[in-house]
């Protein structure tokens, strides 16, 4: 199989708090420097790291530092990662929106792209005119451009309003339209970045399963970015992590998506001595989460069933509050959701003090395979007051000569209500 898209030693540099990149100073001195003295590019030395989360000490940042890979002529690749983690610089840089800084791209055929709802649409043209000047840009001719016209406005679902200029359009109108043209105009290579979220679940659908039709049947390549792992699982082959703006992990889509979220294993159960220091707020501070068999083993398995034992100091008098543990995959499709309202000696508010509930997953309720449990606290049955705590666990096969597997999960389980309350003072 050919190669269709090859980035090597890709790297893109930013200068941060400007419209622009450059100045005239520093490019006099980039010029002065390469040209004259014959030195390397000084501005290629300096500059940090990708991270969003941290403040940094330079004005330049790498969006993208050294990236390398390739892919196949036919293959569906998902490129995954956190918010800031260069995946739309990398598509932007593939659809020659900006060049990259140092580095070199390959891309063997005609790019279909659809960054962001109505690119490449004029809002004062209407949408019929808009799939002519798409397919101008691809370099199709008028006579391939009308053969398709009927396909790409039955597709979208805008037959009504093909005659109507693209900005009284709403963003999904615009984001089905756009996905059509892109889709139908034969491109080699079709990127996709997050457009898609905008779309009804129905559109949803039938987007993913034309871009299949695309890749295994027609034989063109597709670049697809989502945060939707269950999209991404369904769709793509292989997948490419990108953190920071390197690539952290590229592989097979499975693995890249375990990577992602479960970080490639399992947490430790977690322990906070310091009510200051422990995850909270001036409600509630956890003092402890464990993830243990119900039947005392030394391992979860499908047959010991799991018990969540949670500790947490609580920090309000006379507030109704319920802790909730939710069990999802690690593509975040729901297991179940176990709740339980904190109301020592039968009253209904809570006291100062520290609590101790265990949450009760039976056994034969839950597959074999790697979970997060999610922790937060509500209250009034209304508020969410503490969220975000999560923690991950495996659940392996059992372990006597029973037989017990699913081959999927049947909807979200609802658990028996064993969880129990304890008030420690």
């Amino acid at each position: 199989m050919s190669i269709a898209i090859e980035f090597n030693n890709i790297s893109k540099q930013y200068r941060l708090g400007l419209v622009s990149t450059r100045t005239l100073s520093h490019d006099l001195n980039r010029w002065w420097t390469v040209n004259v003295l014959r030195k390397e590019d000084p501005y290629l030395k300096i500059g940090e790291t990708n991270d969003r989360s941290s403040k940094g000490n330079s004005e330049y940042v790498w969006a993208l530092k050294d990236i390398n890979f390739k892919v196949e002529q036919g293959d569906v690749v998902g490129i995954i990662g956190k918010n800031g983690a260069g995946k739309s610089t990398l598509l932007k840089l593939l659809s020659k929106v900006t060049g990259p800084t140092t580095g070199t791209i390959k891309a063997k055929g005609r790019i279909g792209s659809l960054l962001e709802v109505g690119t490449g649409f004029h809002p004062e043209m209407t949408g019929r005119e808009n799939i002519f000047m798409n397919g101008a840009i691809l370099g199709m001719n008028k006579k391939e451009i009308q053969s398709k016209l009927d396909e790409i406005v039955d597709f979208s679902g805008c037959e009504r309003y093909i005659d109507t200029p693209v900005k009284r359009y709403s963003s999904g109108m615009m984001v089905r339209l756009g996905f059509a043209v892109a889709a139908h105009l034969d491109p080699e290579i079709l990127v996709v970045d997050e457009v898609l979220a905008v779309g009804d679940a129905e559109f949803q659908k039938k987007a993913i399963g034309k871009m299949q039709d695309v890749s295994k049947g027609e034989g063109r390549t597709v670049l697809f970015v989502s945060h939707n792992m269950a999209s991404v699982k369904a769709l793509c082959k292989n997948g490419i992590l990108l953190e920071n703006g390197s690539v952290k992990y590229s592989g097979d889509i499975f693995d890249t998506i375990e990577q992602y979220i479960g970080d490639g294993g399992c947490s430790e159960n977690q322990y906070f001595d310091d009510i200051n220091s422990a995850p909270g707020n001036d409600i509630v501070r956890i003092k402890s989460f464990e993830i243990l068999p119900n039947n005392g083993s030394d391992e979860l398995t499908i047959e010991t069933g799991v018990r969540f034992c949670l500790k947490f100091w609580c920090k309000k008098e006379n507030a109704m509050l319920d802790a909730d543990v939710m069990v999802t995959t690690l593509d975040d499709v729901i297991v179940c959701q176990m709740e339980q309202v904190i109301s020592p000696d039968g009253e209904k508010a809570s006291q100062i003090g520290v609590y101790s509930i265990d949450f009760v997953l039976p056994e034969y309720t839950i597959n074999s395979g790697k979970y997060k449990a999610i922790l937060w606290f509500g209250l009034n049955q209304k508020y969410v007051v503490f969220d975000g705590f999560e923690q991950c666990f495996e659940v392996a096969d059992s372990i006597s000569d029973l037989k017990f597997n699913m081959n999927r999960m049947p909807g979200v389980l609802r658990p028996k209500n064993e969880h129990r309350v304890f008030f420690e003072g």
